[in-house]
Formats: C-alpha cells, sequence, structure tokens
C-alpha cells in the first residue's frame, strides 16, 4: 500500500493465489475493489497468475517544474511510488514489474517488463487490467469505437455505459468524482473500457488490422492507467496529475514555441458557402487569404489557418489524393506566406491526409521543411476518413506511432501542431510542448451540418475530454443563427436543413476562457465580426495563460474558470439548457488593487432558444474582496476582462 502525500488517497497491491490485484482507497473507504491485472500474449503463456514477489520499493517524489505554456506554467509534482517486482514461480520464470503512484488528485499504475532472457518480442493479446468501480455511479461518457471521439456524452449510470473511451467521468457516493484515464500513450495501443462482467471496466485495446494489440519487446513500459479522484467536479479538471506523469520535455529550446489566436478560411465551408477544391467558391484563393490576414494583423489575432490551399482536395477519399507541397492554381503560396510576414500574422500551414498515411509520410519532411523556410511555425493536419493501409484504425499502435513520428519530425522544423482526427490526449505535451492542441471531440463544425451540439455539451466537456488535455474545439462564432451566411450547399450527409448554434453569443465568448487551448480559433467568418463591440474581448484575449483556477463546477451544469495572462485576468462562466446566477468570489485578484471588469453578459430577456444574440457590454471596478453575481441565460454564459486600473 502506498498513500498520497496528504495521506487522504491510497493504492493498494495484492497477489492472491499468485494473482495480482490492486484497489483504491479514499480517505478509507474503498472507491476500487480489488481489481485484476496482467496479460494474455500471441502464443505464449499469459502474464496473470503463477507470481511471486521478489521485491517491493516505496519512493517518495516533490518538486515544481515550468512548462513553456499550459493552463499553469507552475507545476507542482508530488507523489508516493510503490515499485512491485514479479516473477513467475514456475515455467519460465518471466518478470514483470508494476508501480504505483499516488497523488493527492489521483492513483496511477503501469507495466513495465524488464529486460529478461525468456521474454523477448511479443504480441500483446489483451491487456487484463479491471476497473471494479464501487456502487453503480453517474457517468458521463461516449460509446467507444476504435477511430472517433466527435460524440455526444451521455449521462447514465455506469452499468448502462458498457463500452466507453477515456477519459470517462464517473460521480459515486458522498459526491466522489473519479475520471478514468491513461497518461504517456506511447507506441501502444490507445486504451478504451469494456464492461465484459456488469459493473466492472476491463481495458479493451484497440487492435491492428490482424488482431494484434500490441507488439512489442522487452523492455517495454506500458501507458500509466489514471485514476483522478476528487471530492469536488471542479477539482477533477485543477488536476495535474496526467502531466506529471509524462517525462520532462525533449525540446531544449522552446522560444519558438508559443500560443496564439487565430481565425481561418474554413468556417465557410463548413457552412456550404465555400468549397475545399477549386471553382467559383473556392475558400483558399490567394486575394481571400489577403482580406484574411489583414483582418487578423488589425485585431490582435497572431495566426491564419487556410484549409484548402493545395492540390488533391478534388480528389477527397482517393488513395494518394494529397499533394502537401503544391499550391492550388489559384492559390500563391509564397505570395501568401511573404504578406503574412511583412504583417506579423503566423500563417499555420494545413495537411489533410484523408487517412493517407503510407502518402503523408512520404511528404512529410520535405512539407515541414517548406513551412519552416516561409516562416510557417504552425501546422494543423487532419486525419479525416478511414486509414491507409485499410484495416487501420485511427486508435490502434499503428497510428499512435505515426502521430508521435509526426510530432517529432515536427519539433526538428520548428512546427507546432494542431491534430484533428488524432489519437486522445494523454500528457505528451509536457515531453513535446509542440504538440499544442488537438480536436479529439465534437467541435464547433457539428453545428454548421448536423442537429448540433446541445447547450450542456459544452459544460461537459471539461469534466470529461478535457481532462487529457488542450482542446481544439474552434469556440467564436457569432453570427448564431446562420442569418448571415448568403447562399448554402449542402454538401455533408450529417446536414438535416436545419442548422444553428446552440449558445448565446456570451458563451462564446466564454468558451475562449473555459475551453482552453494554447491555439485558440475564433471559429466565425471575419464578415461577423467587424464592427461587433462583442469582438473586443476576442481581441483582448490573451492565450498564452500563466496560471489558472476553476472557481466553481458540476459536471453537465455549469463552470467558472478563470486565467492570468501576465497581469490581466479572463473569466468564463457557462451553464447548460438551465438559466442561473452564481456568486463568484475574486479573491484570485491580486490584494489591495483595484480592477475594471468588462464585462460581456447574456441580455436580460437572453435565451439560447429565444434571443441568442441578446447581451450587454458593462464596466464594473472590483478587487479581490468582491464577490461578483454571474447570471447566465439558459444556455449562455458571461466572459469578464480584469485589468488594472
Amino acid at each position: 500500500m502506498v498513500s498520497s502525500p496528504d495521506n487522504q488517497l491510497s493504492i493498494g497491491f495484492d497477489l492472491n493465489d499468485g494473482k495480482p490485484f490492486y484497489h483504491v482507497l479514499f480517505k478509507q473507504d474503498t472507491i476500487i475493489y480489488p481489481s485484476q491485472l496482467g496479460f494474455t500474449f500471441k502464443e505464449i503463456p499469459a502474464l496473470k497468475d503463477g507470481f511471486k514477489v521478489l521485491k517491493t520499493e516505496v519512493n517518495e517524489y516533490n518538486s515544481t517544474w515550468e512548462q513553456p505554456w499550459g493552463e499553469n506554467k507552475k507545476v507542482e509534482d508530488q507523489y508516493r511510488e510503490l515499485e512491485v517486482q514479479l516473477q513467475e514461480v514456475v515455467g519460465q520464470e518471466r518478470l514483470m514489474n508494476i508501480y504505483f503512484r499516488a497523488y493527492n488528485d489521483g492513483v496511477a499504475f503501469r507495466y513495465e517488463f524488464p529486460e529478461q532472457k525468456n521474454l523477448g518480442d511479443f504480441v500483446i493479446m489483451d491487456e487484463l487490467t479491471q476497473f471494479d468501480v464501487k456502487g453503480n455511479p453517474d457517468t458521463w461518457w461516449i460509446w467507444a469505437d476504435y477511430n472517433t471521439y466527435e460524440k455526444l456524452y451521455q449521462q447514465t449510470s455506469m452499468e448502462e455505459a458498457s463500452w466507453v473511451a477515456t477519459p470517462v467521468t464517473m460521480k459515486g457516493e458522498q459526491n466522489i468524482h473519479i475520471s478514468i484515464h491513461e497518461a504517456a500513450l506511447t507506441d501502444y495501443a490507445g486504451m478504451t473500457l469494456k464492461q465484459k462482467v456488469k459493473g466492472v471496466y476491463e481495458a479493451e485495446l484497440v487492435p491492428w488490422a490482424n488482431g494484434d494489440k500490441v507488439r512489442g519487446s522487452a523492455p517495454m513500459k506500458t501507458p500509466w492507467r489514471t485514476i483522478q479522484i476528487s471530492p469536488t467536479a471542479a477539482g477533477l479538471v485543477q488536476s495535474n496529475m496526467i502531466l506529471n506523469l509524462n517525462e520532462p520535455s525533449r525540446i531544449e529550446d522552446t522560444s519558438w514555441i508559443k500560443p496564439m489566436k487565430y481565425i481561418g478560411i474554413w468556417w465557410g465551408m463548413h457552412l456550404g458557402t465555400e468549397t475545399w477544391y477549386p471553382g467559383p467558391r473556392h475558400g483558399a484563393t490567394t486575394e481571400n487569404a489577403i482580406k484574411h490576414i489583414d483582418f487578423a494583423a488589425s485585431n490582435n489575432i497572431e495566426g491564419l489557418v487556410i484549409e484548402g490551399w493545395n492540390d488533391g482536395w478534388e480528389s477527397w477519399g482517393a488513395k494518394d489524393a494529397f499533394d502537401h507541397i503544391t499550391p492550388a492554381t489559384d492559390f500563391d503560396l509564397n505570395k501568401v506566406a511573404a504578406y503574412a510576414r511583412e504583417k506579423g500574422v503566423m500563417l499555420i500551414g494545413h495537411h489533410e491526409t484523408g487517412g493517407d498515411i503510407e502518402s503523408y509520410e512520404k511528404y512529410m519532411e520535405a512539407a515541414f521543411k517548406m513551412c519552416h523556410d516561409l516562416g510557417m511555425h504552425a501546422v494543423k493536419t487532419g486525419y479525416a476518413g478511414g486509414i491507409y493501409p485499410r484495416g487501420e484504425h485511427h486508435h490502434g499502435q499503428f497510428m499512435v506511432r505515426h502521430y508521435r513520428k509526426v510530432v517529432e519530425l515536427a519539433a526538428k522544423y520548428q512546427i507546432m501542431l494542431d491534430v484533428h482526427e488524432p489519437i486522445k490526449p494523454t500528457g505528451i505535451r509536457r515531453t513535446w510542448p509542440n504538440m499544442m492542441t488537438r480536436e479529439g471531440v465534437r467541435g464547433m463544425e457539428w453545428n454548421a451540418w448536423s442537429e448540433g451540439n446541445p447547450p450542456s455539451h459544452t459544460v461537459i466537456i471539461p469534466f470529461t475530454r478535457g481532462l487529457g488535455g488542450p482542446t481544439d474545439y474552434t469556440p467564436g462564432t457569432f453570427d448564431l443563427l446562420f442569418a448571415n451566411a448568403g447562399e448554402r450547399v449542402k454538401w455533408n450527409t450529417e446536414d438535416i436543413g436545419m442548422t444553428r448554434t446552440h449558445t448565446t453569443l456570451a458563451k462564446q465568448l466564454a468558451n475562449f476562457v473555459i475551453l482552453y487551448s494554447p491555439l485558440q480559433m475564433a471559429s466565425d467568418l471575419p464578415k461577423n465580426y467587424e464592427g461587433h463591440p462583442a469582438f473586443q474581448f476576442i481581441a483582448d484575449f490573451n492565450a498564452d495563460s500563466d496560471e489558472s483556477g476553476v472557481l466553481n463546477g458540476e459536471v453537465g451544469q455549469y463552470i467558472t474558470i478563470a486565467r492570468r495572462s501576465g497581469e490581466e485576468w479572463y473569466l468564463g462562466s457557462a451553464t447548460n439548457e438551465e438559466a442561473r446566477a452564481l456568486d463568484v468570489k475574486l479573491d484570485f485578484l491580486t490584494p489591495g488593487l483595484n480592477y475594471t471588469a468588462q464585462i460581456y453578459k447574456d441580455a436580460d430577456d437572453g435565451d439560447w432558444k429565444t434571443n441568442p444574440q441578446g447581451y450587454s457590454i458593462v464596466e464594473e471596478e472590483v478587487s479581490s474582496e468582491t464577490v461578483l453575481r454571474l447570471k447566465l441565460a439558459a444556455g449562455g454564459g458571461q466572459a469578464i476582462r480584469f485589468v488594472k486600473k
């Protein structure tokens, strides 16, 4: 047994008749009942029983480290660790070690196959790790599959959540909140959770095309299996455990890695007013790019992504469709890149692969070098569609290896990454801080061509998907009913023709703060921002956070977050379909100083259904002793900038 530094959490190891188990306690109450550990392999005996303990060792660790960007620049890393060395009693006498860590905000464990004569190359067919969660807690989850996380969350009992993607979040007895996930996913299959026995989750790894789960060789360490635990929902969001379980940065000079806001030639394609491919409605023309650069430069927007700039979009879905070097016929890349540099706007590259990994890897190095030479130090990648070679999956070991290869190669050319259709975040941004943000969520674009995302969706994300890491949700839509979109052409089979964005305008601003991303997109068309008073919040917002605090929150109901950037603070608060008033203490502000609170709030009669675009902007003098009452409309929110007087 090993306990957290504050002695509130404990994780224990048991060997019952040679079978390894673990269990978890919070304040001496069971959270996870004894749960099985082990593996089955291809063509060799399993490692699941017949063990003896060779040695145990407990160590304690306490440090603070700094990251070049993040919700909090300074991160405390404090835990106690139990190492258990196991050996088979009979047979090949193979070795397996398990490391257990207890933090104040959760517990984690991982397996190690040390170097040994009787275990060389191997294929894992099943990881037998179980999570026997106490009771039948309320659970917020999405259906697992092998290729996408872009789904709406459900709230059910745990027993009804039969096969889930992680992070999966639960609320049990005495309001104890837990989230099960993984950290440091490296050269391994992504983990889902399946109830093979009702009420008990077991690791279900995403397979290779032939059914193998993980191909490896000793020595090898698995990803960490993580259980974040908090007496409040807000405490889950405040946790740094996933980050701390990853290795320190491998990039020595991080001066080129800089958070920023960006806009894009992108939303028009989702609305169906523009196309990714050349033609009369092509979005990525030289002329349009110049207009977007001018808008960004005039409004304190640091970056611009241009989708559809390159050859291949007219061959969508075909093998070897995309050329990541050659511009489309009506796009002058050199001219646009030079103009962006002149205006001080970072041009963000866009590499849509269509899932064709073999083709993209042929282009990748030359494409990254080209971006570097043009001063483009950020690239948005995309993996929409099925994976080539066919049969492989977005979340299997094949793609985990590819995603990591891209991150490492991008670092070589000083490229920051925004990955769409990704593997879920597991904290590798600590090791590779050029891995800035990723999608891996049902984001803003679904509002343009489906039934949309309900108001509760964005107040579930921080407590679920957001626990893994930054989320490129792309908030900031002002034309909520698409009244200013122009002629739209259906291009997506999900398009039901009744699309809209299911929030108030003030909540769109609040999401800039709530849905953390160091590359934060203002998603709407520039014409919907020009001359709009509420756009001032986006222009003023600083995506480079120094510290963050979660002021309140309940999963799927509401959340309030404050972030400091330099001497300014930004606050975002949002609710679900229910209107509510929240009293918020401003004790995060520097004591003894007065601030001007620039408040962007819902109109008195605001409502996401009946008056989504009603808002007001007011100013109020506040201090660290002030308690603000935030009135949030149904589906609404509030955004505040605090400036020292």
